[in-house]
């Protein structure tokens, strides 16, 4: 058949069994509500055993001698191991990729050899029958430090009076790259005016409802090992297990179970977790590790630490002429391994200005090593600093042109006709919808009126202040993000389908669920494709073993990628099930379809239900022609090809209160508007804008990592440590603007990543605006109220 022409088009409502763009519920919803979900921490096994770590109560320091003797007495203790024991069967890593230039990251092993380089790092561990026996031994690990001088000052660490971390390196710069498009300099010499502005991005974290687990099960007798854990990228762990434990990747198992949330957090190689597989190698039984909310805050990655300035430069009608960054970050003493703690700065380099005509275009972007933390990839991956500085500097460009924002901002966007095009860095663009997205905004705020209601505020004493924003989203990454570059990170996901024998429908896909509603999704594609209900289909992810290869839940490729996989084997499925149809009904194929799991005659007539289809099949496969092709499963993948990505776009407000006697900022009312292409399931896509808005409140508004100056995370605990809850979300209005990817038949985008990447930018500016008839701005976030009072001069 010719790729099934004659299906109805995608998402057709007049058609029986259309689930695509409908908002169905999430079946294992409620099974999680009521719960009975299973999460790594639940896996029981017989002869497990329970870790702890030590980990380094300093930022910098000399490992002069560890003792475990005492610790090892302790009843219940079974051993205590160092790097010394470890690297007998785990070996180091490198978080280097070969693609964007030369990255200088030393080997990272998976215990503290030598040096300690941030606090927490683990440099033992404990074995024991019990978590609290494990936990009261570490106490009896005598460990002899020498303190180091911390490097903590991300700006300070190129002076040659900065302690070096990594003395082979010599510095401590990790990565540097610069873009420079067109003639900055005599542009910015062409422009009527320039304005300039530095921002501050406070290091914060994803705080997960579950914490890192993993439980790892080495079986000696067959050299196999099964894995537990709560992650995103199953088939990327067991490569890199395999690997670095020098087992073969097919005797390696990873199963993700339910999983608490994630946001890019458990995307990444923990030396905890490889220390864990590697403790049960040694031990030969079955280990567990969950790290408590403490560990999380000082070994989960965080993310966001970045100084960056800009410039730009327009001529008296508003068009923009040049844009100029340099942006500077800290990542910690390791790039995280394997996606490299460079990506954050790429992106930032890549996407500032990205939603703008700009035809003279420069950003430098400079990564060093500090003692804290290690830094890697949290969601909306570098989005919140580039459109923070965008935006920023096109607030103040129109400001001082006395230019309306709303149409600076249309002047100056790439035209919706204009596709495709190029970010002024560079980087190819399609499909995309600015001009329609900010009209629509437009129209949803109501800008006089909000206009009237900031003037009439004003004259009561009261501060009001709204702004609009504009971004691109990566989403759907190509081999050109991570493959090309040397990382085990596949670009491509699978999907297989079959029918069974009691004509259900059974996927098994690649991409993984931590609360995105991968399974309904897929559930909804496979059942609008074969024409059979949705309570029929079933999913199984997260399991290597069941599981076409793929590369997992990350950079919002869940519905472009592993949707369109789904999309193409439910097609194949479909197309072997009317050709066997075809040879039981004695009828042409192209008469034939299916619907609420029967196989119909266009013209009318008898058909044959699916299940007793599959039985003929299965079990009476005598009554068929000899030769027929009775094949009643059918295997798909897909990955992007021409482009490093898949581009989604967004235009977003934000109406803010300011008390200026205590600096207190309200969010009143947020509003999204998102062209995310083909909506499975709008609900869905409402959702995780509305999440991932309130998770960029977060970083706008309460969310910092502190460090002192001996380089100690001094709020690391969920007191301390501030998160928007329940009663900090705004009323969020979304809508959406519809522009289908060429790239595929599905033609869906990603949508997980632009609240988080769009809310800080315009939360920034609707404070900055307002506060502009004080004539003072904040430039570094969390906006704190301390900060917001200093702005005020009243601190």
């Amino acid at each position: 058949m010719d790729d099934l022409n004659q299906n109805p088009k995608l998402g057709s409502a007049d058609r029986p069994n259309s689930y695509i763009g409908r908002s169905v519920p999430r079946e294992r919803a409620k099974k999680l509500l009521e719960g009975k979900g299973k999460y790594v921490d639940d896996i029981l096994l017989p002869r497990m055993v329970h870790l702890s770590y030590v980990r380094s109560p300093f930022a910098h320091a000399k490992i002069k001698s560890i003792n475990t003797e005492n610790a090892k007495k302790i009843p219940g203790v079974l051993n205590v191991f160092t790097i010394d024991d470890i690297e007998k069967v785990c070996t180091p890593w490198q978080g280097v990729l070969g693609h964007l230039g030369e990255m200088r990251s030393p080997t990272q092993y998976p215990l503290a050899k030598d040096v300690v380089r941030w606090q927490g790092e683990p440099v033992a561990v404990v074995v024991a029958n019990k978590r609290a026996v494990a936990e009261d031994a570490l106490e009896l690990v005598e460990i002899d430090y020498e303190d180091l001088d911390a490097q903590l000052d991300m700006e300070t660490a190129m002076d040659k009076s900065t302690k070096v971390i990594h003395d082979d390196l010599g510095n401590n710069l990790f990565w540097t790259r610069t873009v420079n498009q067109g003639d900055v300099i005599e542009a910015f010499k062409q422009s009527h005016i320039v304005e300039e502005v530095t921002l501050d991005f406070a290091r914060h974290t994803g705080v997960t409802l579950e914490t890192r687990a993993i439980v790892a099960d080495w079986d000696s007798s067959e050299e196999r090992m099964t894995i537990y854990h709560n992650g995103q990228a199953p088939h990327m762990m067991q490569s890199i297990i395999a690997k670095h434990l020098n087992i073969s990747e097919g005797l390696v198992r990873i199963i993700s179970c339910d999983v608490g949330g994630s946001f890019g957090i458990k995307v990444h190689v923990y030396p905890d977790e490889m220390v864990t597989v590697a403790v049960s190698k040694l031990l030969k039984r079955p280990v567990k590790f969950v790290a408590d909310r403490l560990e999380s805050y000082s070994t989960d990655i965080h993310s966001r630490c970045h100084k960056i300035s800009g410039k730009i430069g327009v001529d008296d009608k508003g068009k923009i002429l040049a844009f100029e960054i340099d942006d500077l970050s800290g990542i910690g003493p390791f790039s995280v391994y394997p996606r490299t703690s460079a990506i954050e700065t790429n992106q930032v380099l890549n996407l500032s200005a990205a939603s703008y005509v700009v035809p003279n275009y420069k950003a430098k972007g400079t990564v060093v090593f500090q003692n804290k933390t290690p830094m890697c990839q949290y969601r909306a991956v570098g989005h919140p600093i580039a459109v923070a500085i965008t935006e920023a500097l096109v607030d103040k460009a129109a400001n001082a042109l006395g230019m309306d924002r709303y149409e600076f901002r249309k002047i100056n966007l790439i035209p919706d006709n204009s596709y495709p095009t190029k970010t002024p860095s560079g980087v190819p663009l399609e499909d995309l919808s600015h001009e329609a997205c900010i009209e629509k905004l437009k129209k949803m705020m109501n800008i006089s009126e909000l206009e009237k209601y900031k003037k009439e505020s004003l004259a009561k004493g009261k501060y009001k202040g709204f702004s609009i924003i504009n971004m691109v989203e990566v989403t759907n990454p190509s081999p050109a993000f991570y493959g090309v570059g040397g990382a085990p990170i596949s670009s491509q996901d699978g999907a297989s389908i079959r029918l069974e024998g009691s004509g259900a429908v059974h996927i098994s896909t690649s991409i993984t669920e931590q609360g995105q509603g991968t399974e309904a999704v897929m559930q909804q594609i496979a059942a609008d494709q074969l024409g059979v209900k949705i309570d029929t289909v079933r999913v199984t992810h997260g399991d290597t073993d069941a599981t076409p290869y793929g590369g997992g839940t990350w950079a919002s490729r869940g519905a472009g990628i592993g949707g369109e996989a789904v999309l193409k084997a439910s097609r194949k499925l479909k197309e072997n099930i009317l050709n066997i149809a075809a040879v039981i009904m004695q009828s042409e194929v192209n008469n034939l379809d299916v619907q609420n799991d029967q196989v119909i005659r266009k013209d009318g007539g008898e058909g044959i239900s699916l299940k007793d289809l599959a039985q003929i099949v299965y079990y009476r496969g005598h009554e068929l022609p000899p030769g027929t092709n009775a094949e009643l499963i059918a295997t798909a993948s897909f990955s992007i090809e021409g482009i490093p990505f898949v581009f989604t776009n967004s235009a977003m407000g934000c109406l803010v209160d300011v008390d200026v006697d205590t600096g207190l900022t309200k969010i009143e009312k947020f509003w999204a508007v998102e062209d995310c292409g083909t909506q499975i399931n709008p609900k869905l896509v409402e959702e995780q804008i509305r999440g991932g808005v309130v998770q960029g409140i977060g970083g706008a508004l309460y969310e910092e990592c502190i460090y002192d100056e001996m380089g100690n995370l001094t709020n690391g605990n969920m007191a301390d440590y501030l998160v928007p809850m329940a009663y900090e979300m705004p009323d969020i209005i979304v809508d959406h603007v519809t522009t289908n990817s060429g790239r595929s038949i599905l033609g869906a985008k990603g949508a997980g990543e632009a609240g988080t990447g769009g809310a800080p930018g315009a939360i920034m500016n609707a404070i900055n605006d307002a506060l502009i008839s004080l004539n003072t701005e904040v430039t570094s976030q969390p906006i704190t109220p301390e900060k917001v009072l200093k702005a005020l001069g009243k601190i």
